[in-house]
């Protein structure tokens, strides 16, 4: 080689050694210095309701349901946050009558023309407990995050004499939580 190739390389070499040698000094000086980070959400009580209407179908006061009731069931369905504590109640009706209060609804239906057909609204399927509007008679449950649907036993009482008609009335379903 000759001698000017092997100054060059030689100064190269030197050259990159310092710049290496710099860097490395430079990174092995830089500081660190950690903090942690919090972090946080909540997640609030919430619940959403629906209703599947209860239709008792055709009501008999002469023969059929001259001594026995007419029943059938809809539903009431929540959706309410992973753990929540529940209470779903049911109002007294629009159509209710004198002396009716949230503990014992007076419930009836309508034809809009004065006459009445008293029925009742049930928790149960033996139709023994009154689902009512108070805390004596809601259903109470636990949230779950999913939809959870709870069945409401209806009953006309037997041997009412009402004229023919269509007959209907509006119960609001309330779920608190």
């Amino acid at each position: 080689m000759k001698t000017s190739t092997i100054q060059q390389f030689r100064k190269l070499t030197l050259v990159s050694a310092l710049a290496l040698t710099t860097g490395w000094a430079s990174l092995s000086q830089a500081g660190t210095d950690t903090e942690n980070l919090s972090v946080s959400a909540t997640v609030a009580d919430n619940c959403t309701i629906a209703t599947s209407a209860l239709a008792f179908g055709s009501y008999d006061p002469i023969v059929t349901h001259s001594a026995t009731a007419l029943e059938n069931t809809g539903s009431v369905s929540v959706t309410c946050t992973s753990g929540a504590a529940v209470a779903i109640t049911l109002g007294q009706g629009a159509n209710a009558d004198t002396g009716s209060s949230d503990a014992a609804p007076a419930r009836r239906l309508t034809d809009g023309g004065g006459n009445f057909l008293s029925y009742s609204l049930y928790s149960d399927s033996g139709r023994a407990t009154a689902w009512t509007n108070d805390t004596d008679g809601d259903v109470e449950d636990t949230g779950t995050g999913t939809e959870e649907t709870h069945t409401v036993y209806g009953s006309v009482a037997s041997g009412q004499n009402v004229p023919a008609g269509s007959y209907s009335d509006t119960v609001v379903a309330t779920v608190t939580y």
